[in-house]
């Protein structure tokens, strides 16, 4: 259960504070976050899994505000980066670069240059071209690289095909057949140090296995590797840990604990792990406003004020959002997005609606839910869309010409525009009518 976005009297709240109080200060869209929701996931994970000494580093691509990086490397998280620019996010909010790994598969040499000279933790090496690159960058510096070899173990992570990282059809990864050249190489190399290995299978796993099951698959390349006395010291396991989107959808960490530490603990490593989606999901909500509601045939279109350009997960991925209003006098006390959630169908109340819920976008694929009950509702009221801590700003764009909206951290009864909502002369920043310099084609 998400405890920090429930009803009280009937409305809508994050942490202590009534959400429609927001909406009215900042506007909609809007991004609300409980900063207590990351804090608290992030120390689930490090006690789920504190026989093998866990390195949480958070996913930056999942949620990069940087209040909340800030709040989560406060509290000790690590980061995961893959690019240039999430190392330097993570760096402005605090972070340890000790505690930063680099991962992506295609690091370019200036990228892999300004991560060496902060002192990065480690390199997630996805191919044989990038630990040559690595090494050149390396020499350049006259230093050693930490990396880490990303196997692609080949294992079905069982979710969506375009968030499935770890099957031998995906671009991630050095495949396990090729795995022990690619240790040959890094002997020859000398100024590369092979500090661990990394596995990320996926996103969204909802099966306590898939992980355990990867782990298996590359424990004897890492006993080969100490064979060959590589100074070993983590197993990257990447993240994927899934969360609940349908109420109880998702796993407690404990279960992929129980599955997984023990034979982290017998290969004598330390964990490290990248969850985003796991800390970041459940923690945000986005608020959007009703325009109208479009009768046509036999359903009605429920027009709002979001659209596919603030959350995009529905229109890209066919992603369940639950949807309910902020004002909803029937439901108890406490209710929430829970294993036996009371926002369902015996709240709808007796003027329920089959809605679309759709935004002003033109395109037919702008939408966050189809052919979904609702209670009725009225031009201007107010409907919150769950679960949308994880991939939701980050994804977000100007389409149609359209403004990122803003984003606020909630802090016990307090709250706090973190980014603000973007402006005409935002969308424009950058372009000219009129060249302020020209270059000619001519050698």
């Amino acid at each position: 259960m998400n405890e920090e976005f429930h009803y009280k009297n009937g409305e809508l709240f994050c942490e202590g504070v009534p959400v429609q109080q927001i909406a009215a200060k900042v506007g909609t869209p809007v991004y609300i976050y409980s900063q207590n929701h990351f804090l608290k996931q992030h120390q689930a994970i490090v006690e789920g899994f504190k026989e093998v000494d866990p390195l949480v580093c958070y996913s930056v691509k999942a949620n990069s505000n940087l209040g909340l990086l800030r709040a989560m490397a406060l509290a000790g998280s690590g980061f995961d980066a893959v690019s240039k620019g999430e190392v330097y996010r993570a760096l402005r909010a605090g972070a340890d670069p000790q505690k930063i790994v680099f991962a992506g598969v295609g690091k370019q040499p200036e990228e892999i240059d300004y991560a060496l000279e902060q002192g990065i933790l480690m390199f997630n090496v996805e191919s044989e071209a990038e630990l040559e690159t690595i090494s050149k960058a390396a020499a350049k510096r006259k230093c050693e690289a930490p990396i880490a070899l990303r196997i692609n173990p080949d294992v079905d992570p069982k979710t969506h095909k375009y968030i499935s990282t770890g099957k031998r059809e995906n671009k991630f990864g050095i495949d396990i057949a090729r795995a022990e050249a690619c240790a040959k190489r890094i002997k020859e190399l000398k100024n590369l140090r092979l500090r661990g290995l990394h596995l990320h299978i996926g996103s969204q796993i909802t099966y306590a296995d898939r992980h355990a099951e990867a782990i298996d698959k590359v424990t004897p390349f890492i006993n080969s590797l100490k064979k060959q006395d590589f100074p070993l010291e983590f197993l990257n396991v990447g993240g994927g840990f899934g969360i609940s989107y349908h109420p109880g959808e998702g796993l407690p960490i404990g279960d992929f604990a129980k599955a997984m530490a023990p034979k982290i603990k017998a290969l004598g490593l330390k964990m490290l792990c990248e969850p985003g989606r796991f800390i970041s999901g459940n923690g945000g909500i986005m608020l959007t406003q009703v325009i109208y509601d479009k009768p046509s045939g036999d359903k009605h279109f429920l027009i709002v004020d979001g659209a596919m350009n603030d959350l995009l997960r529905p229109s890209i991925y066919q992603a369940f959002h639950l949807a309910w209003p902020v004002k909803s006098p029937g439901l108890p006390d406490g209710a929430a997005l829970a294993n036996n959630s009371p926002l369902t169908d015996k709240n709808l109340g007796k003027d329920a609606v089959t809605y679309d819920v759709v935004g002003p976008i033109c395109e037919s694929g702008d939408y966050f839910a189809l052919g979904r009950k609702l209670p009725k509702m009225n031009d201007g009221e107010l409907l919150c869309v769950f679960s949308a801590g994880a991939y939701g700003y980050t994804m977000a764009s100007n389409y149609n010409t359209r403004g990122r909206p803003p984003e606020v951290i909630v802090d016990g009864d307090k709250y706090w525009v973190s980014r603000q909502r973007e402006k005409l002369e935002d969308l424009i920043r950058g372009e000219r009518l009129t060249p302020s310099e020209t270059f000619s084609a001519k050698a």
